[in-house]
């Protein structure tokens, strides 16, 4: 699941796109408005993290124009906005979730991880393909009823594939899906997770290379 943080505090930012990605998570971080409107256009974001107080205006005209767009990404204000007016102007702009400043680092993590649940995703809260049950909610993954330990990133690399169980996924879309903008496309990071994912999945084995193409996850 990828995110984009737009936050002008540098030190908050950093603090925040840190904890999401050590949830597993992708991050992108942008500093203003407009940062955040370029790569909002050229990428597909699972949920959006965004401040009010801005250096060129507000977030809830980012929300705005995100909606008057035809966006449905879900959007989070993170703000020290905290009045009763200020919320209900942020949900009348189309925020799913408002979170007041200064907040918990594991309070956000699980709203973000709600909004983007609620974002073309399956409904079932497990994943079944044939022996292995991939469980969104516990973040678990068992084969043949063993559970098996995954770093974040396998477990997201996996529920994709999962997702996309018996259709061939491209490298290009781990990497949107999966990594963020300090990822390198060009490097072996996503052959790596691959390796080590077949090597904690076992036999017989799960995941097929589709040569010059990505790979594919069949039971």
């Amino acid at each position: 699941m990828r995110i984009l943080v737009c936050e002008d505090d540098p030190e908050l930012s950093a603090e925040v796109v840190a904890g999401l990605r050590g949830a597993g998570f992708a991050v992108d971080a942008a500093a203003d408005l407009a940062a955040a409107d370029l790569k909002a256009s050229v990428n597909d974001y699972d949920c959006l993290v965004v401040d009010r107080g801005l250096p060129d205006g507000d977030g809830l005209d980012l929300i705005r124009a995100h909606r008057a767009a035809g966006g449905r990404t879900p959007v989070l204000i993170l703000t020290a906005r905290d009045t009763l007016a200020d919320r209900l102007d942020g949900f009348a702009d189309g925020a799913d979730d408002y979170l007041i400043k200064p907040f918990a680092l594991d309070e956000l993590t699980a709203r973000v991880r709600a909004l983007c649940r609620r974002r073309d995703r399956p409904a079932a809260a497990q994943t079944r393909v044939g022996d292995l049950v991939v469980d969104r909610a516990r973040r678990r993954v068992q084969r043949a009823g063993i559970l098996l330990t995954l770093t974040p990133k396998e477990f997201g690399v996996l529920e994709l594939l999962a997702d996309r169980a018996g259709v061939t996924v491209t490298r290009t879309e781990l990497i949107e899906c999966c990594w963020d903008e300090m990822a390198e496309p060009a490097s072996n990071v996503v052959d790596a997770v691959i390796v080590q994912l077949r090597r904690k999945l076992g036999a017989p084995p799960l995941i097929e290379t589709v040569r010059g193409v990505g790979f594919l996850l069949t039971p």
